[in-house]
């Protein structure tokens, strides 16, 4: 049986790849929009244009596609994380301008990743499948504390500030996506506009410059009398 020319296998290999793309896109529209247990593959199948079989053939289980959601999900995570401490290492400005910098990637990541916000959300809320030990996660929180501290001129031994400071700058950031069309109108907020985004970069930015080490080291002015 004579084999497959090469330039019969690549449309394969590409349509292979666009199948497991697009079934990856629907998974987690799905698992965000309904959560783990009312999400089927067939449902992901319908979704992605594909028929109900499909996603089955390509993962296996609802919950191995599941995890490969989330993997993928981390991963443009971990790719953000790694572009943005490049990019702040390599400009050499002041910390206060980093962090302006970091704070402006972390809002822009969340506008552009709302299902991934509602991922995070629905495992908060036991309503997904639970992050197992292949989860990138932990890299993703780990690299992130290293690359605060790198960018920011943290010394090693302030991790714990870091850490601090990280989870500030998620809660801050993350907040407001997940509360968008609820508690931030009640507020007085219009919406969540390109104007807004700019006015809260602003506001993180300045409500956590004092976390730098900078700021954390110079004497107050009461205490330099």
């Amino acid at each position: 049986m004579p084999r497959p020319t090469p330039s019969a296998v690549t449309p394969r290999l590409r349509d292979a790849e666009r199948s497991r793309a697009a079934i990856l896109d629907a998974a987690a529209a799905l698992f965000a929009e309904l959560g783990y247990e009312a999400t089927s593959l067939a449902a992901v199948g319908v979704r992605a244009g594909l028929s109900r079989g499909t996603p089955g053939y390509f993962f296996g289980s609802k919950s191995e596609l599941y995890h490969a959601v989330l993997e993928h999900a981390f991963a443009d995570a971990l790719e953000t994380i790694r572009a943005g401490r490049l990019r702040a290492l390599r400009s050499a400005r002041p910390p206060a301008e980093v962090l302006a910098g970091v704070v402006s990637d972390y809002v822009d990541f969340v506008a552009a990743h709302p299902t991934f916000l509602r991922l995070i959300q629905r495992e908060a809320l036991g309503e997904g499948a639970g992050l197992d030990a292949r989860s990138l996660r932990a890299a993703v929180g780990a690299e992130a504390v290293t690359a605060l501290a790198q960018e920011l001129g943290f010394p090693p031994r302030a991790r714990t500030q870091v850490m601090h400071l990280l989870l500030s700058m998620i809660a801050l950031t993350w907040f407001p996506a997940l509360h968008a069309t609820t508690l931030v109108p009640t507020i007085g907020f219009e919406g969540v506009s390109p104007a807004f985004l700019a006015a809260r970069k602003r506001h993180i930015t300045t409500l956590l410059l004092g976390a730098l080490p900078s700021r954390r080291a110079a004497p107050s002015p009461r205490s330099a009398r």
